[in-house]
């Protein structure tokens, strides 16, 4: 959201196919979701009314809203339904015990249905009310969404085709050091850029200036001496898109990696470029997680464009490619590639944390509610 209105509306354009599915076929849909961080009160700016507005335009049929998700408010929503009726309830997180996954407040919500329906992948690695608890109280189903993610993410993580290759950019390397470890043993090598670059060529020893890195490397340098010992090449930039500071954009230069000084680096150059996309086009899997550089500027779009080009020619020609992680997903719809990839993920930790090998709670409520007996 944005000033009142819906800035990315990739997550509820993704939720569209089971909420028709639910509608057509006459179903009285209850729909739960959250906004932000509103720490558990409510704020305004957080409200999900915009969101019933927009699902009204978007499914051709008038979505009521309801201004709580539980108590007298939501449940005289919820029983005034019609069949292929819709309800929007206000955010779940207005409330304290959403995010203690509190029971009660689980079973209040579980009032207001007879079936459950988990179309929520983004918030899979939560174990919270609305995402966990309340599958303990009803049966409990997977959306279309739900389903398509977990198919394309079990396809990187149990028998990826070879070679397999991870592209991985993004900020911090200690976020992500539970998917470098896990994904050593399945893929055939990485090529690394944004920040995370950065703080693997100073533990490597290269001087990268004032750039954005981790200020701890032990974490870099573990995973280097992983890689090393895997036989698993790890790309680092040989050159890079450099300037004086963050918003002189006018100052960017190209430079060779030994070359940084006391500048800061906020793309890959042309010449990582062009080898990354190298190993890129031999791919049969692909993982997309995380921009090149700063690819909200122009000045430094041109390293995350060719990845994001270098995956689509890989997809064409039959490679599996996914790409997940807020910032990745961002990169690829700004960059126009997010409809030449087999499968966008909605997913940011969540899909991270799946990468990792973890469990994902909301992901296990499904699973236990499959198994129970009828």
């Amino acid at each position: 959201m944005k000033d009142g209105a819906i800035a990315d509306d990739t997550r509820l354009t993704a939720s569209l196919r089971t909420l028709r599915y639910l509608r057509e076929r006459g179903a009285r849909t209850v729909v739960l979701s959250h906004l932000g961080r509103p720490d558990g009160k409510p704020v305004p700016s957080l409200s999900l009314a915009p969101v019933a507005r927009e699902l009204t335009k978007r499914l051709g049929a008038s979505v009521a809203f309801a201004s709580d998700c539980v108590g007298p408010v939501a449940e005289e929503a919820a029983a005034g339904l019609q069949d292929g009726g819709l309800v929007v309830c206000e955010n779940v997180r207005f409330h304290p015990e959403e995010e203690q996954n509190d029971p009660a407040f689980a079973r209040r919500l579980a009032a207001l249905g007879d079936l459950y329906v988990n179309d929520a992948f983004g918030t899979a690695h939560r174990a919270h009310a609305s995402t966990e608890g309340i599958a303990h109280d009803l049966p409990a189903y997977a959306g279309f969404l739900m389903e398509a993610e977990l198919a394309a993410l079990d396809t990187l993580t149990r028998d990826p085709q070879q070679p397999f290759v991870c592209a991985i950019g993004g900020a911090k390397v200690k976020d992500k050091v539970g998917v470098f470890t896990n994904l050593l043993a399945r893929v055939a090598a990485f090529v690394i850029g944004g920040g995370m670059a950065n703080t693997f060529l100073a533990a490597r020893g290269v001087d990268v200036g004032t750039s954005l890195r981790d200020s701890d490397l032990a974490p870099a340098q573990h995973i280097l001496a992983q890689a090393e010992r895997a036989g698993v090449p790890f790309h680092l930039p040989t050159d890079a898109v450099v300037s004086t500071a963050f918003d002189a954009d006018e100052q960017a230069t190209i430079v060779p990696i030994g070359d940084v000084g006391s500048r800061m680096i906020l793309d890959i150059g042309p010449q990582t470029a062009s080898a990354y996309a190298a190993v890129l086009h031999s791919a049969r899997t692909i993982v997309f997680n995380g921009p090149m550089g700063v690819y909200e500027k122009r000045a430094y779009q041109n390293g995350t464009r060719a990845i994001g080009e270098a995956i689509a020619e890989a997809t064409g020609r039959g490679a599996t490619s996914v790409v997940g992680g807020g910032d990745a997903v961002a990169a690829a719809v700004e960059l126009g590639f997010a409809t030449q990839v087999s499968h966008v993920s909605t997913g940011g930790g969540a899909t991270l944390e799946y990468l990792e090998g973890k469990t994902l709670p909301g992901v296990e409520a499904l699973e236990r509610s499959a198994r129970a007996p009828a």
